[in-house]
């Protein structure tokens, strides 16, 4: 056994001589975007004391000074001998739900469960009163293979890639529903039912369906259907030996976190033309009433989430979340104060709106400083493909929204409410989403709704929702076969 300390955390874990750093640092705030093999350099640790080799993927990420100064990246390196490492332990904000429900009228509790490509959240509810009465939240521990769902999915298809990823959610979420009953008193309630949602890659990857479908075009899942098991079934031991149901997925990536998100807006049972858009991980869009519904997904997400910014990071302590312009200056917000380490996607989207005010940045998105950078609280600075990430990222939900109206024969004006979910949606600023073209309605009519998949999923689980009717009168729209998705896609490309 090897001896590794973390400052300036103070601690000291043990591990295996020859265990990779990257199966231990995820807890401790190292984050591994690119899924390990080393093209993002985002998991840079510092050598104190100690060595840790250097092979030619990190003589390409750093100087010779600075590999010469102990800088190395934790997903190529190997423990081998006793080593002090420098790191900074970033605390994310997981985002739960606070709404409240209704009384479903049964005896005994059940647990919602939102399984996010990078967070999970879940939910002990009374279902006699409605009342949530415990929570917990993780980081989801497959993010160490990857911090997008296609990362996530290639890592799957490599050798017992799928098997792994399995077990380390599984392993999870049952530890987090221990907790939630260990919490409880009295001791031990009797658990009725576990619900479920998640993307359609945490889907499969959860319930072990092959995720080769996913991998690439048509990119359609030949199994999106409920997952339904005792959980002894699944090897979890609970009292009650509760019934674990995976909701369904819409189709391609729209998976059952949007199911649920339908749900908790009220969208499909609603006389006006209602939308939801998810700009998670993933970017998804849902447009209809209670007579139709239509639902896309696009890969726009990884720039939201700061995987894919030079300096780009989690929501998490230490990421510039808001910038302000005041007196012609940027004023930056730190999560947890101090200095920055880096920028979320919030954050960006403001930058990048205030660039646009002061003339930082041209309408094409193309920086006019000299040196092509944009310094938005030292040491952070946007580059000009930051700029271009975050151009991709809107330009696809833009585009998506423009084909699911048009698909409907109806124009944007006559969508009466627009609900975004999720943790970025529920932090972003949107006046500079709508600056910057991301959201393209009437600013009254935009709801910053929260988790609405976890609300959904506790919906599901209180027995309020017919969820089988929503997936009948929903269609899934696969954005690449549409003839005229580029040509939106570029026209949503400026600012």
């Amino acid at each position: 056994m090897i001896d590794i300390k973390l400052e300036p955390l103070g601690k000291i874990i043990r591990v295996k001589k020859h265990t990779a750093l990257q199966d231990v640092l995820f807890d401790y705030g190292v984050e591994f975007p690119c899924g390990g093999d080393g093209s993002c350099g985002k998991c840079k640790v510092r050598i104190i004391d100690g060595d840790l080799p250097i092979n030619d993927i990190q003589r390409r990420c750093f100087s010779q000074e600075e590999l010469s100064k102990g800088w190395r990246l934790a997903c190529q390196c190997i423990i081998k001998e006793p080593v002090t490492l420098e790191l900074a332990q970033w605390k994310m904000s997981i985002l739960s739900d606070d709404y409240l429900l209704k009384s479903s009228g049964r005896e005994g509790y059940g647990v919602a469960v939102d399984l996010g490509t990078t967070t999970l959240a879940a939910q002990m509810v009374d279902l006699r009163t409605g009342n949530v009465v415990g929570v917990r939240t993780a980081l989801n521990p497959q993010a160490k293979y990857g911090a997008d769902i296609m990362s996530r999915i290639q890592y799957a298809l490599a050798d017992s890639g799928s098997q792994r990823l399995q077990r380390l959610i599984r392993v999870q979420l049952l530890s987090m529903i221990q907790g939630l009953i260990a919490d409880m008193i009295p001791a031990n309630p009797q658990i009725d039912k576990v619900v479920i949602v998640g993307n359609t890659a945490m889907h499969h990857l959860f319930c072990g369906i092959d995720v080769t479908p996913l991998s690439g075009v048509p990119f359609e899942p030949e199994n999106d259907g409920e997952f339904n098991r005792d959980s002894e079934d699944i090897g979890w031991q609970l009292p009650g030996n509760p019934t674990v149901v995976f909701l369904p997925c819409l189709g391609g990536f729209v998976g059952s976190d949007v199911l649920a998100g339908i749900v908790a807006a009220g969208l499909h049972e609603s006389a006006e033309l209602m939308a939801l858009v998810d700009l998670g991980t993933n970017g998804e869009v849902v447009v209809g009433n209670r007579n139709r519904i239509l639902c896309a997904s696009t890969a726009a997400g990884s720039a939201f989430e700061g995987a894919k910014i030079s300096m780009g990071m989690r929501a998490a302590t230490g990421a510039i979340s808001r910038v302000k312009l005041e007196n012609g200056q940027m004023i930056n917000h730190v999560i947890g104060g101090g200095s920055p380490q880096g920028i979320c996607g919030s954050g960006l989207v403001d930058a990048v709106a205030i660039s646009l005010d002061l003339g930082l940045i041209d309408g094409t998105g193309r920086i006019k400083h000299p040196d092509s950078v944009i310094t938005i609280g030292d040491p952070v600075k946007i580059t000009q493909q930051d700029i271009r990430e975050l151009q991709l990222a809107k330009g696809a939900i833009a585009a998506g929204f423009d084909i699911l109206v048009r698909r409907l024969g109806i124009s944007k004006a006559d969508i009466g409410k627009v609900f975004i979910a999720g943790a970025f949606g529920n932090y972003i600023d949107v006046g500079n989403a709508m600056k910057i073209g991301l959201l393209d309605f009437d600013h009254q009519k935009i709801i910053q709704a929260g988790n609405t998949a976890l609300r959904g999923a506790k919906m599901a689980l209180l027995g309020f929702s017919d969820y089988r009717l929503i997936i009948e009168k929903s269609v899934h729209v696969p954005l690449a076969g549409d003839e005229r998705f580029m040509e939106m896609f570029v026209d949503n490309m400026s600012f």
